[in-house]
C-alpha cells in the first residue's frame, strides 16, 4: 500500500529512541494505523520491556481492532519476562502486520509470523529490511556471531595525536565535540576503555546531557594487569554506575577485593600468549565475546591507543567516529592508535566515510568498515 513505507519509517524512528537503553533486547518500534489514521505508537522501553507492540496496543485500546501494525522486527513468540507480542497482537484483533525484519533469535525466527498467520492475520515481511537491519546491527551481531557491534571513537589533532609528549590531553577538542560524545555514549550499551586511559584521564564515562535520562551507562575497563587504581572514579562510582573490569586470570583474591568491594563486576578474560616480543594482554575478541555473552549489543570504545590498535588489528571495529581538532601537535605527541603491524597498504584497515559535519571548531567524520 502507498503509505506502508511512510508508516514503517515512523516505526524505525521510534525504534531508534531505544538504542543504548534496551539491551539485551533489540530496539523495536511499532505504529498502529486504522482507516489511514495512526491510533497507537510504541517503542521498546528502557531495560528491554515493555515491548514496542505492547506500548502501541496500550495507547490504541479498542481502536487496535482491525488495524495494521507496522513493526520493525518480527514480534516475539516466546515467553520471557513478558508474554509473547504476537499473542498480544492476536488478542487485540489487528488484521494485518507489516514487519521490516525477521528476528534471528532461534526462539523466534519465523515462529512469530507463523503464529500470526495461523490466527488469520495477514503478514507481510521485508519492508525497509536493510534499514531495520542497520538499526539493530548490534542485536543481530550478538545473536548470530556472539559479538557486539563496535564503534571506535577517536578525538585527535589534524595529524592524529591524542595527547602531548607529557600526556596532556584535556581538551584537544572543543565543548561541542564533547557534548556530541555524550550523545554517542547514550546510543551505546557500554563504553570501553583501557587502563592507560584510566591512568591518564581518570574519566567517569557517563552521559551528561540535560534532558537525557538514559539507562545508567555501563562502563567497562580492559585491564589485564590490574593497573586501575581503586581510587579511580570508575571504581569509586561503581555503586551508582555499573562498572565491569575485564582482566586476566591468576590475580590473588586480595588484589581483586578492592574492586569487588566497591561494586565492580570482575570478568576474567583470556590473555594473548606471552612471547619474546611481548604479549600477555587481553584478547580483543575474547573481551567482546564476554560482553556479548552478558547481553551487550553495542560498544563504544573510547581509547586509548593500545585498545584502538588491538581492535583494529583484530578487524573488530565496525564503525569509526573521528573528531578532528584544528591543530597540529607533531611527532612528539601520542598517536591515536598504537602499532598495527601494517607492512603494505593492502593490509591497512580501511573504512568508508558516510558522514562529515562541523561540530563547533572541530570536524566529526563517521566511517563504516569496508
Amino acid at each position: 500500500m502507498p503509505d506502508d513505507a511512510a508508516h514503517m519509517r515512523a516505526a524505525l524512528q521510534l525504534a531508534a529512541r531505544g538504542l543504548g537503553n534496551t539491551w539485551p533486547n533489540p530496539a523495536v518500534g511499532c505504529v498502529l494505523v486504522k482507516d489511514g489514521q495512526v491510533v497507537g505508537r510504541g517503542w521498546t522501553q528502557p531495560g528491554g520491556r515493555p515491548h514496542a507492540e505492547t506500548q502501541a496496543l496500550g495507547r490504541a485500546g479498542e481502536a487496535a481492532r482491525g488495524a495494521t501494525a507496522y513493526v520493525t522486527l518480527e514480534p516475539c513468540s516466546h515467553h520471557g519476562r513478558t508474554p509473547p507480542c504476537c499473542d498480544a497482537l492476536i488478542q487485540a484483533g489487528v488484521s494485518r502486520v507489516v514487519v521490516a525484519l525477521r528476528d534471528p533469535d532461534a526462539r523466534v525466527d519465523g515462529r512469530g509470523f507463523a503464529r500470526l498467520r495461523a490466527a488469520g492475520i495477514t503478514v507481510e515481511e521485508g519492508l525497509l529490511g536493510p534499514e531495520a537491519a542497520a538499526l539493530n546491527a548490534g542485536f543481530i551481531r550478538r545473536i548470530t556471531q556472539g559479538l557486539p557491534l563496535v564503534t571506535l571513537k577517536l578525538a585527535a589533532t589534524l595529524d592524529g595525536r591524542i595527547a602531548t609528549q607529557a600526556g596532556e590531553s584535556r581538551w584537544i577538542t572543543g565543548p561541542e565535540s564533547r557534548r556530541a560524545v555524550h550523545a554517542l555514549r547514550a546510543r551505546h550499551d557500554a563504553v570501553l576503555v583501557g587502563s592507560g586511559t584510566v591512568l591518564a584521564d581518570d574519566p567517569d564515562l557517563t552521559c551528561r546531557i540535560a534532558g537525557m535520562d538514559p539507562v545508567p551507562m555501563l562502563r567497562v575497563i580492559a585491564d589485564a594487569r590490574l593497573r586501575t587504581p581503586p581510587t579511580a572514579r570508575l571504581v569509586r562510582e561503581a555503586g551508582r554506575h555499573p562498572t565491569w573490569l575485564l582482566t586476566g586470570a591468576g590475580h590473588r583474591p586480595s588484589a581483586l577485593a578492592p574492586y569487588i568491594g566497591a561494586g565492580v563486576e570482575v570478568v576474567t578474560i583470556r590473555r594473548a600468549p606471552k612471547t619474546a616480543e611481548g604479549g600477555g594482554g587481553l584478547l580483543p575478541r575474547a573481551m567482546l565475546a564476554a560482553l556479548a555473552a552478558r547481553g551487550v549489543t553495542r560498544v563504544l570504545a573510547e581509547g586509548g591507543a593500545g585498545l584502538a590498535a588491538g581492535l583494529l588489528r583484530a578487524g573488530l571495529v565496525d564503525r569509526l567516529v573521528w573528531f578532528h581538532a584544528p591543530g597540529v601537535m607533531g611527532a612528539e605527541g601520542w598517536p591515536s592508535a598504537g602499532p598495527l603491524g601494517v607492512a603494505a597498504l593492502a593490509a591497512m584497515p580501511r573504512f568508508r566515510r558516510v558522514a562529515t559535519e562541523a561540530v563547533g571548531e572541530d570536524v566529526m567524520s563517521e566511517f563504516v568498515k569496508e
